[in-house]
């Protein structure tokens, strides 16, 4: 199937060609359903800590002297943010008023309203002057598809091709912020080191890539001094070689017009590869557009500060055990089933039913298994109808139960029972993920090896006008962390505040 142009064409990109034959086969077989059993919910899976456990827990994490990083995914353009302006311009030309006929919080109408309530007018005022326009002249003549050109376009602000992180989101006295800047300052306030340093990492697009190292040469200087700390913001770009195969509806590779294979983006699943790469010991993870004011921070910071505590915590008891394993050649049995019932309890881990509990050989290897792994804590807010994940519980290859983060695309719909288990989740997950990625010894993990590849899942697009088969790597926070330690914990829904649409930017979260 594949020829030597193919072979070397894989070469270049550094891609090997059993990963691509492995590609085209999930194509053929698909994907396995994932088992879920029942939802995880307060009491049987996720964690609700009192007022008083989350300033303790805050508190304990200040002691804590590894390494810290803030890790945030950041490479996609806001092209979807402005979908709805997009299309205005298509339609309005013709439909004239029909198109403020909605006049509902997501409509162009309220867009227009409450156009000054925006960070970026100020700059989309100046970009409309600078080419001799007055907005509140347009506005009156109802030329609104010039002051929309003016905010999208390429040849104006470009908000249409800009990444999320690089657009205005919030208005203060004074000045504007970004939503990078946004979490510049959130970093600031829950991920400083001991010796004042702050590290911050974004995965961006090769694209963006000088947008954002511009916007940080020009801010950062300043907010070293407000904050007392030093920042190091580093990038880094989704790998060509997580990139994934395309498939014809036949299953057979997806050509170009020139005979090449065509590979698309995995998916931010393929960030696991970045997060590897990192030099760190404990990681903060939370999406780029999910920012508030400063008069909104100190719930996040409080919250943020407590799910790392617990993780500390959590994961000294881990290493106290796995120690006490390594130690004792023949630990008592007593022993071994203390350590059972930690991770029954604590970490949610429901043994295989073939587990033979009074064979003292297979619990121990077992044991020593489930805690010599990666440790996250992840925070759940109530659901309030966002699409997306939640948390569930769901049977593994090797018949153990466990905790995990569970896409729609995962759940066999066509099953009830299995889709009454999704749809009675009560959380959702926000990406709100405190990571530890090192071992008892303090060496890094090697966190590809505790993926599961049979969590990707195939969409259907197009190109040139064909239909074309795709193919997403298993997700970074369900898939690509399948086989974590997984603690979920209950958070504010005030701690979550996406950016979705540009409206959602008039909410009264994201204004001064």
């Amino acid at each position: 199937m594949l020829s030597t142009k193919d072979i070397e064409q894989l070469q270049k990109t550094g891609i090997s060609k059993e990963t691509v034959e492995q590609q085209l086969n999930n194509f053929v077989k698909g994907f396995p359903f994932l088992d879920i059993i029942k939802p995880a919910v307060v009491g049987d899976g996720i964690i609700r800590l009192e007022c008083s456990e989350v300033d303790d827990l805050a508190d304990l994490f200040k002691s804590y002297e590894g390494k810290l990083t803030k890790f945030v995914p950041a490479s996609g353009a806001a092209t979807r943010m402005f979908k709805h302006l997009f299309e205005f311009i298509d339609e309005y030309p013709e439909k004239q008023e029909e198109c403020f006929e909605d006049k509902g919080f997501d409509s162009t109408w309220n867009f227009f309203e409450n156009i000054r309530k925006f960070a970026f007018y100020s700059d989309l005022k100046a970009e409309l002057v600078k080419n001799k326009y007055n907005i509140d002249e347009l506005i009156e003549h109802k030329d609104y598809t010039t002051i929309v050109k003016a905010l999208l376009q390429p040849y104006a602000l470009n908000y249409g091709n800009l990444p999320k992180g690089l657009i205005k989101f919030h208005n203060y006295p004074n000045y504007t912020r970004t939503a990078l800047e946004e979490h510049i300052v959130e970093g600031a306030q829950y991920a400083r080191m001991p010796n004042g340093d702050v590290d911050i990492h974004l995965t961006v697009s090769p694209e963006h890539r000088a947008g954002f190292e511009k916007l940080v040469s020009e801010v950062l200087p300043r907010y070293q001094e407000v904050h007392g700390v030093n920042f190091t913001i580093q990038f880094s770009e989704q790998k060509q070689s997580t990139d994934t195969i395309a498939a014809e509806e036949d299953n057979n590779p997806f050509r170009n017009g020139d005979g090449g294979l065509v590979f698309r983006p995995g998916g931010h699943g393929a960030l696991i590869e970045n997060l590897n790469e990192l030099e760190t010991e404990l990681v903060f993870i939370k999406n780029i557009d999910n920012v508030v004011p400063d008069r909104l921070k100190p719930q996040t910071v409080l919250y943020k500060k407590a799910l790392a505590g617990l993780l500390v915590s959590y994961q000294s008891l881990v290493f106290d055990y796995l120690s006490q394993l390594q130690e004792q050649e023949t630990p008592s049995e007593e022993f071994l089933h203390e350590v059972l019932d930690f991770t029954i309890e604590e970490l949610c881990i429901l043994p295989p039913t073939g587990l033979n509990l009074s064979d003292t050989m297979a619990l121990h290897s077992y044991l020593t298994e489930k805690l010599n792994r990666p440790i996250r804590v992840c925070g759940m807010v109530k659901n309030v109808g966002e699409p997306g994940g939640g948390p569930f519980w769901a049977a593994n290859p090797d018949g153990s139960i466990s905790l995990q983060i569970v896409e729609s695309s995962q759940i066999d719909m066509g099953d009830p029972q299995k889709k009454n288990i999704f749809e009675s989740s009560t959380h959702f997950n926000p990406v709100d993920l405190i990571c530890g990625i090192v071992d008892v010894d303090g060496e890094k993990f090697d966190l590809l090896k505790f993926r599961d590849p049979n969590t990707g899942f195939i969409s259907l697009k197009s190109k040139d006008g064909r239909p074309l088969k795709a193919q997403e790597l298993p997700g970074l926070w369900n898939g690509a962390m399948s086989n974590w330690i997984t603690i979920f914990v209950e958070v504010p829904l005030i701690t979550f505040n996406p950016v979705k649409t540009v409206n959602d930017l008039l909410r009264e979260e994201h204004q001064g």
